[in-house]
């Protein structure tokens, strides 16, 4: 198996578990993420449960050829999508009376790797290979 294919089956596996998760935490125990949900988003429990639904479906997606590429497009875009209730989570946390350092450290490691998360999801969905390998034949000296 070719190192690229091998990194791409290793995130994919570690999407499908972060997602799946995530996703049964969405629909089991709501009430975190209704409590980090902007409140310009209307009917957040019920988006709450719609984001876990996706989740699930996203990881499920991943394990199937078929829906691989699209799964990976939909999860990028959902992380993407649920980018400022992040933001507002960390605003909320760290604007606290009292702030634990595991809070700083948490916030100031997860926003910036929400770009990651992003490539993350494409990557191991089949859709890019950047930056392991590029795609374009390349082409000969000469011809």
């Amino acid at each position: 198996m070719a190192s690229v294919d091998l990194w791409r089956l290793r995130c994919r596996a570690g999407m499908v578990v972060l997602y799946g998760t995530a996703g049964v935490l969405h629909v089991a125990f709501p009430a975190p993420f209704v409590a980090i949900t902007p409140s310009w988003v209307p009917d957040a429990p019920e988006v709450i449960l719609l984001t876990g639904l996706c989740e699930i479906a996203g990881a499920i997606g991943l394990l199937i050829p078929a829906l691989r590429k699209y799964a990976g497009i939909a999860l990028a875009l959902y992380a993407v999508l649920v980018f400022p209730a992040n933001i507002k989570h960390a605003l909320d946390s760290l604007s606290a009376p009292e702030v634990a350092p595991w809070q700083w450290l948490y916030h100031s490691v997860r926003l910036p790797l929400q770009p990651v998360v992003v490539w993350l999801a494409v990557f191991a969905g089949g859709v890019v290979t950047w930056p392991l390998r590029c795609n374009r034949p390349r082409r000969q000296a000469g011809g």
